[in-house]
């Protein structure tokens, strides 16, 4: 092992196994812009007419959020603070079951194709708009963190061209996005796991080799003090203990699996309500797999540079460039597997860039469009979601410039989907277990439940948690050689903590500073969750509530959970295109029927007399 510093650089093959990456993405966009006739109507588009299956769609979404954060941040995560984040693995576990069991026979038995339709069938179109927007402007903010973090960091590394990179990805996920909608996403995403498990896996097996064998690479991180999974420590204002993981991490992940666009979009595409439960359990699979592979080379990061860390050395100035650091250092001897680490952080930012992408242009077009629209053809509507997703990639990419000010990675990302996301699964959480739940209590509860994640996200940016409450390992330099250091990576600087503003002078921080914005990031979204359905639930029985008569599909009922039935009803309905209900008893008092593929959008549920619209939604005199 040559001294850390003197790495190797990109090579002719390196750059052909990245461009040969982003040629095979975009040639499966090409091949499903005109498969089976092409993209004839929006449902088509966004949804893949809901003809996909479980295997894909799971893989899909296992791409869409193991983004470049992962494949870049998580292993420096490890490396800095030890493997407590394999308890990860816990809170996906419970967040796959909690979306499939609470928030999927919901979605899917209404057919809809945006989330937010949800928001008006259940509430009213105010709540609906004013969740379509949150969910635009989070999105949009966290693509721009994804496009353009981690090629700033393979940037530094690698000497890869910054924008170069951030320009070329852009375009190519704007572009298969724009000419092959959903199944496109779908089967890139498929496609970018595979490269993203074998970037993992060349880098862990070179360093398996180099380390000779796993034993000295556990025995280095059990004496190095990494492989600390278990602290049991009750304080909310720990960065990572099992607690934050587990319950401030299951409130993040369910507002992203459970109720994000992004997520919901694919498994609501499946063909029967069996496949979409099949897809998000069998993608626990993949998160599982990919968390092992990250928590695997931050350990093997470890015991490479347990005695030299490039990090205080200043190798790297920032702990995002561990990971390509790791890769350019052990694989230099081997022509083109940089390269296909880079893919693999490229994977990772296409499969999200694009999921983002075509949710933006689902909620656009079904939310913002078809309800003023509505004479609109299912042609026209089909281009102009093509069109959407055009501007919606040009703006992502727009918005990578100023990704910049949000500095490190991980938790920026997080940050990002605890302030805004956490406030957006108290709402739904509302509408699909509250039967009381009213309009008035969904509009107030959103609306405080995000004031106080803004509060607690925008001062902990300003105030900084101390070092104390992250529990950083010590890393040490005793093995380095500074004598001959090349480096051949650019002076662009990457801010080492998430900070939106200079950092403040410990001795004039608030009281506050120490408390209150010094909760874990994880907590964030737990925050704004309790926040909104605690107030929307005091508001709406204040507001007469109790009053109301609900539809009971828009509700979970005991009915979602006759497993046997789900089975049987699915068994019977395959090879059906309409999306029915499954084993629903009829109720005289409902005048909602239309089920199925035909999205119910409210714009089919106009109702013509004041007394219909009571009987949906309305109050019992």
């Amino acid at each position: 092992m040559v001294t850390p510093g003197d790495i190797g650089s990109f090579t002719v093959w390196d750059y052909l196994v990245f461009a040969l990456m982003l040629l095979i993405s975009a040639v499966i966009g090409i091949y499903y812009a005109f498969a089976g006739g092409g993209q004839k109507t929006s449902k088509d588009f966004l949804m893949g007419g809901r003809s996909m299956t479980a295997v894909p769609v799971a893989l899909s979404l296992t791409a869409s959020f193991m983004s470049a954060v992962t494949v870049l941040g998580t292993p420096a995560e490890v490396y800095r603070f030890g493997a407590m984040f394999s308890i990860f693995a816990i809170t996906y576990a419970i967040v796959v079951v909690i979306s499939s069991e609470v928030f999927l026979p919901v979605f899917y038995r209404l057919g809809i194709t945006s989330t937010y339709e949800y928001l008006e069938l259940r509430f009213n179109k105010f709540v609906r708009l004013l969740g379509t927007i949150l969910f635009i402007i989070q999105t949009i903010l966290y693509t721009g963190i994804v496009i353009y973090a981690p090629a700033l960091a393979l940037n530094q590394v690698t000497g890869f061209h910054l924008w170069g990179a951030v320009v070329a990805t852009g375009v190519v996920c704007t572009f298969y996005c724009t000419m092959g909608g959903l199944k496109a996403v779908v089967w890139t995403d498929v496609f970018q796991v595979g490269i993203m498990v074998a970037g993992f896996s060349s880098v862990i097996i070179r360093a398996v080799v180099v380390q000779g064998g796993i034993g000295p690479i556990l025995n280095d991180s059990y004496y190095g003090d990494r492989l600390n999974f278990w602290d049991f420590n009750p304080s909310p204002l720990q960065r990572h203990s099992f607690w934050t993981i587990v319950v401030g991490g299951t409130f993040t992940w369910a507002g992203i699996y459970g109720v994000n666009q992004s997520q919901v979009q694919r498994y609501i595409a499946c063909k029967t309500r069996f496949q979409a439960k099949m897809s998000l359990y069998v993608n626990l699979l993949g998160l599982w797999a990919i968390l092992a592979c990250a928590v695997l080379s931050g350990l093997a990061m470890y015991s490479i540079y347990k005695d030299c860390d490039p990090w205080t050395a200043k190798f790297v100035s920032a702990p995002d460039q561990l990971m390509p650091y790791l890769a350019l250092d052990i694989l230099r001897d081997y022509p083109g597997l940089p390269g296909l680490f880079v893919s693999c952080a490229y994977s990772g930012t296409l499969s999200t860039v694009s999921s983002s992408i075509n949710a933006l242009a689902a909620v656009t077009v079904e939310d913002l469009i078809k309800p003023y629209f509505k004479s609109l053809s299912e042609a026209k509507m089909s281009w102009i979601s093509k069109g959407t997703s055009l501007i919606y990639g040009a703006i992502c990419i727009a918005m990578a410039a100023l990704a910049s000010l949000m500095g490190g990675l991980l938790q920026a990302a997080l940050s990002i989907f605890g302030m805004v996301g956490g406030p957006l699964l108290g709402l739904f959480t509302l509408g699909i277990i509250f039967p009381f739940a009213n309009s008035l209590g969904a509009v107030i509860g959103l609306l405080s439940g995000f004031t106080i994640s803004l509060w607690v996200g925008i001062g902990s940016q300003i105030y900084p948690p101390l070092a104390s409450s992250n529990l950083a390992k010590p890393l040490s330099l005793v093995g380095c050689n500074f004598t001959s250091i090349e480096s051949n990576w650019t002076s662009t600087v990457m801010p080492m903590m998430t900070t939106l503003f200079p950092e403040t002078q410990v001795s004039s921080r608030p009281e506050l500073a120490d408390s209150w914005y010094s909760l874990s990031y994880l907590y964030f979204s737990t925050l704004g969750t309790l926040v909104s359905v605690i107030v929307g639930l005091i508001v709406s029985l204040l507001s007469g509530g109790l009053k109301q008569n609900i539809n009971r599909d828009f509700l979970l009922t005991s009915e979602d959970f006759s497993y046997l039935n789900v089975l049987f009803s699915s068994c019977k309905k395959k090879g059906e295109e309409k999306v029915e209900v499954l084993n629903w008893k009829a109720r005289s008092t409902d005048t909602y029927v239309e089920q199925g593929t035909d999205n119910p959008t409210f714009n089919h549920m106009e109702m013509t007399s004041t007394e219909k619209r009571e009987k949906m939604n309305g109050i019992i005199a």
